[in-house]
Parts: C-alpha cells; sequence; structure tokens
C-alpha cells in the first residue's frame, strides 16, 4: 500500500533512450539512429522495427539533438505581449489560436505559446527560441507603430508570418486575395491581414444612414497598429462626410471590460454626448451597454452601440448587439497555413483575409432628441 505523499515522492519517469530501443530491437544503436533519422544503412524491415519499438517506448527526439543535426523542431512560436487581464476576458485570441491549431494539428505540429508583458520580453525570447532551434517558425500578433519585431526576426533568419499588417496599407480588394501592391510589414517577411479601414467605414455607413451625427470610437490599446487604422479610417469617414472631428473621434483603453465601462461614463457625461459608439471588442461594448442601462439610458433609443467583434455575449444581451461578423478561426487558420508555406519554401507573400460584414441588431437605430 502507498503511503500518504509517497507518490508525490516519486521521481519522474525516466525517458526511453536510443540504448533502450537498441535492445528492445535486438539492433546496434547506430543501427536505431539511422532507422529514426532517416538514413541510409538499415534495410527497410529493421527500419519499421525500430520505429513500432520506439513509439511503444513513447520516444521522443531530444530538442537539442535536433539542433545539431539540423531537423525540424516540430513546433511553432507564438508570443502575446497583451495585459495579462485582459486575455481572460477577450474571445478574439481564443479563436484565432483555435483555428491556428487546427492547421497545426493536421500536420502534427506543436504550438509554442507564451504571454510576456511587453515587447523586449517578447524579443528577447524569440532570441532564446531560435539559439535553442525551439520553433520552426513564429506567428507574430498585434504588429505596432513602432515594431522591433520584423527586423529582429529577419535579422536572426526565423520564419514568420505577421498577422495583422501595418498601420497603413494600400489599397486592397475586399474579397480573400493575395495582393502584391499591398505594403508588407517587412519586404523578409510574410503578412497575412484584415482590411480594417474598409470594416470601419462598414460601421460608418450603417450609423451615418441612421442618422447619427455625434460618434465615438472607444479603440483599444494605442501603439497598435490596427487601432492606428481604424482611427484613421474613422477620420477619413467623418471627413468624407463633413462630420464635425469634435463629435466624431476615438478614444483609447487596454480592451477591458473596466476601461471601457470607464471611458462610456466619460463620454455619457459630456454636454453633448455621442448618439452611437463603436466598442473595439465585445466585451468593452456589453459593459458600454451596461453603464447604459445603470443610467436609464435607453438602448438603441437614446444610445446606439456596435462591437467590433461578433461573439457569444453579443447575442445574448439585451438587446442584442450590432456587430461586425468575421471567421477569426479561419483567419487563424490562413495564418497558419502562409507560414507552413514559408517553411515548405514557398514565397513571401501578403495576404488579404475576409473583409467582415456587419450584422446590423436592436441596439442600433435612428437618433431621437435626449
Amino acid at each position: 500500500m502507498t503511503a500518504p505523499g509517497e507518490a508525490a515522492r516519486r521521481k519522474p519517469a525516466r525517458r526511453p533512450t536510443i540504448k533502450d530501443i537498441a535492445r528492445r530491437a535486438g539492433v546496434s544503436e547506430s543501427a536505431v539512429s539511422f532507422a529514426l533519422n532517416d538514413r541510409p544503412g538499415v534495410s527497410p524491415d529493421t527500419r519499421a522495427r525500430v520505429r513500432r519499438v520506439a513509439e511503444e517506448l513513447g520516444w521522443q527526439a531530444n530538442s537539442a539533438a535536433r539542433a545539431l543535426s539540423g531537423e525540424r523542431a516540430g513546433a511553432l512560436g507564438l508570443v502575446l505581449a497583451r495585459p495579462a487581464q485582459t486575455l481572460g476576458v477577450e474571445s478574439f485570441f481564443l479563436q484565432l489560436v483555435s483555428g491556428i491549431q487546427e492547421v497545426l494539428s493536421a500536420r502534427q505540429i506543436a504550438l509554442l505559446f507564451q504571454v510576456v508583458g511587453d515587447l523586449d520580453t517578447e524579443c528577447a525570447l524569440y532570441r532564446r527560441w531560435w539559439a535553442e532551434r525551439r520553433v520552426d517558425g513564429v506567428l507574430v500578433v498585434d504588429p505596432r507603430t513602432e515594431d522591433p519585431r520584423p527586423e529582429l526576426l529577419a535579422a536572426l533568419g526565423l520564419p514568420a508570418v505577421v498577422v495583422g499588417g501595418p498601420a497603413t496599407p494600400g489599397p486592397d480588394p475586399s474579397e480573400p486575395s493575395v495582393e502584391p501592391s499591398a505594403d508588407p510589414v517587412h519586404p523578409l517577411l510574410s503578412t497575412v491581414w484584415a482590411d480594417d479601414a474598409k470594416a470601419m467605414a462598414r460601421i460608418l455607413d450603417h450609423l451615418y444612414g441612421l442618422g447619427h451625427r455625434r460618434i465615438v470610437h472607444i479603440a483599444g490599446l494605442p501603439g497598435l497598429a490596427h487601432t492606428a487604422r481604424r482611427i484613421r479610417s474613422l477620420r477619413t469617414e467623418a471627413d468624407r462626410r463633413g462630420l464635425d472631428h469634435r463629435h466624431v473621434h476615438s478614444v483609447t483603453t487596454d480592451y477591458s471590460d473596466a476601461e471601457g465601462a470607464e471611458a462610456t461614463r466619460r463620454l455619457l457625461d459630456a454636454v453633448r454626448p455621442p448618439t452611437a459608439i463603436i466598442y473595439d471588442n465585445d466585451v468593452m461594448a456589453v459593459a458600454g451597454a451596461s453603464v447604459a442601462a445603470g443610467r436609464g439610458i435607453p438602448v438603441p433609443g437614446a444610445l446606439s452601440i456596435v462591437a467590433w467583434d461578433d461573439s457569444a455575449l453579443c447575442r445574448v444581451t439585451h438587446p442584442r448587439l450590432t456587430a461586425l461578423v468575421r471567421d477569426t478561426p479561419g483567419f487563424g487558420r490562413l495564418a497558419a497555413q502562409e507560414l507552413l508555406a514559408v517553411l515548405d519554401g514557398g514565397p513571401l507573400r501578403t495576404v488579404q483575409g475576409e473583409l467582415p460584414h456587419l450584422e446590423a441588431r436592436e441596439s442600433t437605430a435612428p437618433p431621437t432628441p435626449r
């Protein structure tokens, strides 16, 4: 009978070695090495027997040994430098990773995922992964307006796909396509991006068509390229319609429900509050709707609300929130497929994802006097 606490004191099981495989298969250690590394020098029957025994023992190649032999690590990396408190409530990255993982699983490739506090730590992690050959390539998310990562990755020669795109992309069609004229984040890296400018234009078309002229955008983190694109697009669309920038503008937050709610309170306290608010994610939109309800401001009677990302939250909130609907898992699949294509020797490309569509629900309506 096992004494209490004895299991916790047990040593971890020893990993099987090439010597173990050789002993079980009845061959030399060199024959095992040849068989497992697809080198000539053993018969097909011996190769098959060695691999069968290795699988039975649960043997896996050591990452350091793979690095010395020049073999692939069998893993891709993804680092997220975001405030930790915002990750548990935002669905975007969970959906993105699910799409990435779907592609990698089919190729039996692992995803090495790590959350860090800042870009300096992220860059240091890339250097360590590169030195240790921990990953074959990386997916870079949240491009910045001032971003050291593309230059670093290009200098290291670590294959990468930037998921997002530059702050000021060129004109692109609305259908998924390879667009050579779109500006890449770096000439030595592939890019998969979404047209945030056209998405913002669709939201403004909807709200302006309803009669709104005081529209505020509660944006995400300042310094992110997609935040800059959305803010710039809002200004462009406002200018196109002759709207006053004092009444159509953006404010930045950290994407959290707390900052979304606080920004909403400040806006509603203004002498001339907005009649419509665009939120950069679903969590902030729901928090904003709650603030309005707490103040007795009817949605959409006195305030229209639009969420940038659709989710179950938007569909179960009352009233249901008008939202941009996009295939985020599909965007993740596209990014993973592009990185695997680069690793397989494909060309560097700038690839545009599907343009989201706006689904109008009960949270937007023509403004009424307050």
